[in-house]
């Protein structure tokens, strides 16, 4: 993977002070932006900036219109001034922007050649790779010692360290909660020593760290340092308040399968939902599919 990229403190500087006049360049028609500022989007008056080294962590703006791009990039919706992609996509012009990362299980593509090149850090029984029941080609990483979780942090390191290269203002790890599914051979303890890593990491390479989804954890994670979370289904499992009573922006994705449209639309009257919540499609796909759904309760 592609290392980091350091960059001087006045560049920074002088980037960020540029998208807080709101300076912006057109982004193009597929999705897919060049780039020509660090991806930090333009600022709202709520955003928090902390110097961190010689680079800067910018926190999103809270309460603001969001969109979740993991099955492939399009131009976001009207409106959507908060945006998340994969590491392996570019981040979208002018917009806050999530780099996802799977931190703690392999991605489908990279599931066998992860296995074959680094087998000590793939949870295995009797010789077979232990899965996630829901995503069957994704294999779960093995965090039960200190020193596979070294060995680990030091590869994830490098698809943060690409995130920040390319632009993104912030991460998502996912999976943290793959203990629940390692067939007793992992605790939350793990995870969470693990998870502590990655925020020392995502910091120290200029972005904020957002919790995803184990709504148990996250006083502990608050208190590790992660700055905001991205949820799903928290209001379908009612959950949304275990992250709305510790993190300022707390954005939500709801799915047509669970919560359905009719549904979704009943939530967003709801007063105590997250700020920022969104209804897609199960596979997130892009809006050529015809199985493409988005809706957002801040949409204007």
């Amino acid at each position: 993977m592609p290392k980091k990229q350091r960059i001087p403190f006045l560049i920074v500087g002088l980037a960020l002070a540029a998208l807080l006049t709101g300076c912006a360049a057109p982004s193009d028609a597929d999705g897919s932006e060049s780039l020509s500022a660090p991806g930090l989007g333009q600022a709202s008056s709520n955003t928090v900036v902390e110097a961190v080294g010689v680079r800067e962590v910018v926190q999103p703006p809270a309460a603001s219109q969001f969109d979740y791009q993991l099955g492939g990039p399009y131009t976001p919706p009207k409106g959507v001034s908060v945006l998340e992609r994969d590491r392996t996509a570019k981040p979208a012009q002018s917009l806050y922007n999530i780099c996802y990362v799977n931190g703690f299980q392999t991605q489908p593509s990279e599931s066998k050649a992860f296995a074959k090149a680094h087998p000590d850090l793939v949870l295995q029984k009797n010789g077979i790779p232990i899965v996630d029941p829901g995503w069957e080609d994704e294999y779960i990483f093995d965090t039960s010692t200190q020193a596979k979780r070294v060995q680990l942090t030091n590869i994830v390191r490098s698809w943060i360290d690409d995130c920040a290269k390319s632009g993104y203002a912030a991460v998502e790890i996912d999976n943290l909660d793959s203990y629940t599914r390692s067939q007793g051979l992992l605790s939350a303890d793990d995870n969470l020593a693990l998870a502590r890593e990655y925020a020392t990491v995502a910091h120290a390479s200029g972005l904020a760290i957002a919790q995803k989804n184990t709504a148990d954890l996250a006083p502990k994670l608050k208190a590790m340092g992660y700055d905001f979370a991205v949820t799903e289904s928290c209001y379908k499992f009612k959950e949304c308040a275990s992250y709305t009573d510790l993190y300022q922006a707390v954005f939500d994705i709801e799915y047509t399968d669970e919560l359905g449209e009719s549904g979704f639309s009943q939530a967003c009257t709801d007063p105590a939902r997250p700020a920022s919540m969104i209804l897609r499609d199960h596979f997130l796909v892009t809006p050529s599919d015809g199985e493409y759904v988005y809706r957002s309760c801040t949409a204007k």
